[in-house]
């Protein structure tokens, strides 16, 4: 978990992923529209990415991923994320976490 945590706050916006999931493609597609640039670890590409699935499940992340980090804390998955955009809550959590700029 500590690489993770590691991991996730050391970029305004970190999505942790893999390649093949769509959801998690979605997600940064909806984070990068509003002119954020996420770091994405794709899972599946990384010699560690099981364990590091291990550890997103172990933070409350089922499915593991899109799992996002935004502002150096834990946000959640792609509910959490959908449900912030529909609130109108996304953009200002991006932009207090210096992702974005008005």
């Amino acid at each position: 978990m500590d690489m993770v945590m590691k991991l996730g706050t050391q970029n305004p916006v970190v999505i942790f992923s893999k390649t093949s999931c769509g959801i998690s493609h979605a997600i940064s597609q909806l984070i990068r529209g509003f002119g954020a640039n996420p770091v994405v670890h794709e899972l599946d590409e990384l010699p560690n990415g099981h364990e590091m699935e291990k550890a997103l499940m172990a933070l409350g992340c089922n499915p593991s991923v899109p799992a996002v980090f935004i502002g150096n804390e834990f946000v959640g998955g792609s509910n959490e994320i959908m449900s912030l955009n529909i609130r109108g809550k996304l953009k200002p959590l991006l932009m207090k976490a210096n992702a974005i700029w008005v």
